[in-house]
């Protein structure tokens, strides 16, 4: 059996604050929990072969480019407030430390 002070290490360890009455609703939860493991764990497992399971393939696409380089560039540009020499032109955000 668990007990209080073990429920009250794993709220510690999980850095959650539990009342009195959580931590005894806790302790035949954490039971439970425990218990269900340990009839996963004990589950036969002979009846799954290699040929039971399902054959798996690559679904992705192979990398490439999607568009020609720059097709789009002068219509982003467009559509940009401010730009200068074919960049788009941003805020400074960080600074050199140099």
């Amino acid at each position: 059996m668990i007990s209080i002070e073990e429920v009250e290490k794993l709220a510690e360890l999980s850095r959650i604050a539990l009342s009195e009455e959580e931590k005894v609703k806790l302790q035949g939860e954490l039971e439970g929990i425990l218990g269900y493991i340990d009839v996963i764990k004990n589950a036969p497992t002979d009846s799954a072969t290699k040929g039971d399971l399902p054959l798996h393939r690559n679904i992705f696409r192979d990398d490439g480019e999607p568009h020609e380089t720059g097709e789009y560039t002068d219509k982003l540009l467009a559509e940009a407030p401010r730009k200068s020499d074919g960049y788009l032109k941003v805020k400074k955000i960080l600074e050199s430390g140099r």
